[in-house]
């Protein structure tokens, strides 16, 4: 079941993200940046197991632009289509408040690809660049992500 993050999630989510990030998947996040970001985030939540399986966040660029982000399904719960579902979620949320371009910074071509993602020069993510990017301790040389962008 897809839902949105509540505050009980943060720890979990904050220990994906970071157990991702050392695995050099994605980068770290704090704890602060989590809360602040909460309601960026949907969940996946494995009724089963009673746990949070998947994490995705949509964070809202400008005017014009979101990121999705912080895409992490557990290893057990991989090729079952949580992620697929993830990223559709966050799409679906983005069209809602009118966002129509969309764009991930990923080490996963192939998969972002498959869900209508096209490969494009990080030159074309300025918004991004300013925002966030000058914050990465990967900026400017080390940046070994590939941007991809949707628009609907």
């Amino acid at each position: 079941m897809l839902r949105k993050a509540r505050i009980g999630d943060v720890r979990t989510l904050h220990r994906m993200i970071n157990e991702s990030a050392g695995k050099g998947e994605m980068l770290p996040r704090s704890l602060m940046d989590i809360y602040g970001s909460l309601r960026d985030f949907f969940v996946h939540w494995d009724e089963e197991e009673k746990a949070i399986t998947g994490i995705c966040a949509m964070n809202i660029i400008w005017e014009n632009l979101a990121e999705i982000r912080s895409l992490y399904v557990e290893e057990t719960h991989r090729r079952q289509g949580v992620a697929r579902k993830l990223v559709e979620a966050c799409i679906s949320e983005a069209i809602t408040l009118e966002l129509y371009r969309i764009f991930t910074l990923t080490y996963e071509q192939d998969f972002f690809a498959r869900v209508g993602f096209k490969e494009v020069s990080r030159s074309t993510l300025s918004e991004k660049i300013w925002t966030d990017c000058f914050r990465c301790p990967k900026y400017p040389d080390y940046c070994d992500e590939v941007a991809m962008i949707v628009e609907l």
